[in-house]
């Protein structure tokens, strides 16, 4: 075979392309209105911008106690060196890299590992994870030293992953190998199996480090997979394929971003970037002819991302990828496919034995993450979630039976109303239904049933007329005051004509942390009152919850991952674009770091800095807060093509030498004291 490298993918990491062309107001615009009122200079920041924060309500607001302060670690400063950085009094160490062997015949790593092998290994490019006590009983109570350790798997990097057969070839990030339009089927099959979900057990050991253990629940999940297909969408036409005929399985999760963590001690992964791993070549008179379930996603029309379609066996695990029409029906082939994809998936991590679920409820879009909001008895459950591409919309889904812990299980999610955010100017918002009849969602526009509503979530939520908005990621919901705060990354599609004091550039790099409160402190309330937490970006462009610009030690962009502890500090996690790091307005952040928030003084503090190329992801503790988990995405996705034909990768974290491998990192404090105070 020719070994001719072809790069499948220009998005620069996974990102989706804009698709929405609907004419819902853009945030912009409502924040302009609403600064306006306020006497701000719009098109820029002025010390007037202070006023659009507001304080949380005094009876919210619980100090820390003077033995435990909340931000009470040196920050480190920021830094563009190939390590981790922890404040002073603080030790971080790798577990569970990419490759790390966990079931099966527990292969040992190597660049050499087939696609079965690395089927039993952890999978590559790790982000949203979450710790679960070994009893099993609750996701954040219990052991604070064994548990099972589950994280997400978001993509790949082909030329790391083949590095021993590929060595000295001039690859870039997203290239793959193709020969007489075919791919290598192992190729393939590795590349599938290093996406998906690990679940392994780890513990602490007797000197204070933590290790993987050999377990029966250790598990992978993977792009290959079974699953099923639960909710309204369960036996759909539009989910009708050759694989399931009835519209009940299918086979695989892939991109899965961030995650959520149900009450009833249950994992979701979400699905996030997915639609490029498809193509369409469905014409009508030599023009592409793509149903809007794959058009307003953004399916190519050309070759899928990694060409996962050309496997040179044809096998059908693999041709699915190819979503263009070739039989008389949908259950003759796969234009059905990618319509199972972009939903948000549950995991038993306990019952090794068990199907995921793809929960179609929660609608289908580029899922960043999940979040509920407190599970109180015999109330709704309540979770967020964000749709990560730009101009795309915040949603919230309400269970329509109430919580009950004794009996709770994932099919709570499958029967509720699911609702799109819109944010007024005045600081007020509401939550838009998306069910049929309601906010314009009607059959002579194709929204005739709940299954066609969630199938297409995007068309309906611009039907409905929800507020565009500037990337939405991690959503985290204050243990103490309830209210729901969410990342908006950055959106460089933003024009001069569209300037906001939220994002108060065009060319919007830097990105901003919104919140809101539900009326009456409901969070399955259909209205709601919205402000800025803060905003991102170098000194003379940012401001925090006071006003205040940014300063040294607190200054950063394109908040990602959010999360608070059981103590009420809020965790900021960046995620600068590995084709924009260190350079230009951009190079004053360094490499991308995870921060530490008050909510209450707004208050911020660099904790961690990592190493080149990648992107700080995930973070949970211990529920006794003594031992915090990190992923650290992609290091080295800086390397450029000819360093990596002359074997110098921009990175050599975690070993020193080989390729860069993505890890978590468990962070400590020498003390023995809880992470942050």
């Amino acid at each position: 075979m020719s070994n001719t490298p072809v790069s499948l993918h220009d998005a620069g990491e996974g990102d989706e392309p804009r698709c929405n062309t609907s004419s819902n107001p853009a945030f912009s615009s409502i924040i302009e209105a609403r600064l306006s009122r306020r006497g701000a200079l719009l098109g820029g920041l002025s010390a007037d911008l202070g006023a659009m924060f507001v304080q949380p309500a005094p009876a919210a607001a619980q100090a820390a106690t003077p033995a435990e302060r909340m931000l009470g670690f040196a920050a480190v400063p920021t830094s563009e060196a190939d390590r981790i950085a922890v404040p002073q009094g603080y030790t971080a160490r790798v577990i569970t890299p990419w490759g790390q062997p966990i079931t099966g015949s527990m292969p040992a790593f190597s660049t050499r590992n087939t696609g079965a092998e690395q089927g039993m290994q952890v999978g590559q490019h790790h982000d949203g994870l979450h710790f679960f006590p070994i009893e099993g009983r609750s996701p954040d109570q219990g052991s604070s030293t064994d548990g099972l350790l589950v994280m997400n798997h978001e993509y790949i990097e082909p030329r790391f992953l083949h590095a021993s057969r590929y060595a000295g070839q001039r690859l870039g990030g997203s290239a793959v190998v193709i020969a007489n339009n075919q791919r290598d089927t192992d190729e393939v099959l590795k590349e599938s199996n290093a996406h998906g979900v690990s679940v392994v057990r780890v513990a602490r050991q007797a000197d204070g480090t933590w290790a993987v253990r050999n377990d029966p629940r250790n598990r992978r999940i993977t792009g290959l997979t079974p699953m099923e297909i639960a909710g309204p969408v369960r036996g759909s036409e539009l989910v009708r394929t050759k694989y399931s005929p009835d519209g009940t399985r299918t086979r695989g999760t892939l991109n899965n971003c961030a995650h959520g963590v149900t009450p009833w001690n249950t994992y979701l992964t979400c699905e996030e970037n997915w639609a490029g791993y498809f193509r369409n070549g469905t014409t009508v008179d030599q023009k592409p002819d793509l149903p809007r379930e794959h058009a307003r996603y953004g399916v190519p029309t050309a070759r899928s991302r990694y060409g996962w379609e050309l496997a040179a066996s044809g096998a059908d695990e693999f041709a699915r990828f190819d979503a263009t029409t070739k039989a008389a029906s949908a259950t003759e082939d796969y234009r059905n496919e990618p319509n199972a994809f972009g939903w948000v998936v549950e995991v038993d991590p306990f019952n090794p034995a068990s199907t995921p679920v793809k929960r179609t409820h929660l609608g289908r879009f580029a899922h960043e993450g999940v979040v509920f909001g407190p599970a109180v008895e015999g109330r709704p459950v309540v979770a967020y979630s964000g749709d990560d591409a730009v101009f795309e919309y915040v949603y919230k889904f309400v269970s329509s039976r109430p919580y009950t812990a004794a009996t709770a299980n994932g099919s709570l999610l499958d029967e509720g109303t699911l609702y799109a955010a819109k944010f007024n100017a005045d600081g007020t918002g509401e939550w838009l239904a998306l069910a049929p009849g309601q906010n314009g969602l009607t059959a002579a526009d194709g929204f005739g049933t709940l299954a066609e509503i969630l199938v297409n979530t995007r068309a309906a939520a611009d039907k409905a007329g929800a507020t565009k908005m500037d990337r939405p990621e991690w959503g985290a919901v204050d243990p103490r005051t309830g209210e729901v705060y969410f990342t908006l990354t950055n959106n460089t599609r933003r024009q001069e004509g569209q300037v906001e004091p939220a994002n108060p550039r065009a060319r919007n790099q830097f990105g901003h942390i919104i919140r809101w409160r539900e009326a009456n402190n409901d969070h399955a309330a259909t209205r709601f009152s919205w402000d800025m937490f803060v905003i991102a970006g170098p000194e003379a462009a940012s401001r925090d919850l006071k006003g205040n610009a940014l300063a040294a030690d607190s200054l950063f962009a394109c908040p990602d991952g959010l999360w608070f502890d059981s103590a009420g500090r809020l965790w900021i996690q960046t995620d600068i674009g590995e084709s924009e790091q260190n350079r230009g307005d951009l190079a004053v952040f360094g490499n991308n770091a995870m921060l530490a928030a008050d909510p209450v003084t707004g208050e911020i503090r660099r904790f961690l800095t990592g190493p080149k190329g990648q992107e700080i992801t995930g973070v949970v503790t211990t529920p006794d807060r003594r031992t915090m988990f990190i992923n650290v995405q992609h290091p080295g996705a800086t390397t450029t093509a000819d360093a990596f034909a002359a074997g110098t990768f921009n990175s050599l974290w975690p070993d020193g030498e080989g390729v860069p491998r993505s890890a978590t990192v468990v962070i400590t404090k020498d003390d023995g004291g809880p992470i942050g105070t």
